[in-house]
């Protein structure tokens, strides 16, 4: 399950839990992005029966994932900015 980005900000936990949130959010996104475009749709050939349908959402989770985790399309990286600490607040 993922964890609230803004839960996450407010309690201070450091930047890397942020950005593993981010990248949770970045993997699910993508997996609805991938399963719109028709990826992860059973091939007619494959013959994998009732089975290959029913785990097909599996795949496309692990698939689009591992794009997140591999720098995905920079979801991430724009959440992560927004929520990280600003060292600016600690200048004078």
């Amino acid at each position: 399950m993922l964890d609230s980005l803004s839960s996450v900000a407010a309690t201070g936990h450091p930047k890397t839990s942020i950005k593993a949130v981010a990248r949770q959010f970045e993997g699910a996104f993508l997996s609805h992005m991938l399963a719109a475009a028709g990826a992860g749709q059973p091939a007619d050939t494959q013959g994998g029966g009732i089975g290959e349908s029913q785990f097909a959402s599996f795949l496309l989770d692990a698939q689009a994932q591992r794009i997140a985790d591999s720098g995905g399309v920079g979801l991430a990286e724009m959440i992560i900015r927004h929520y990280a600490p600003s060292h600016k607040a600690d200048a004078p």
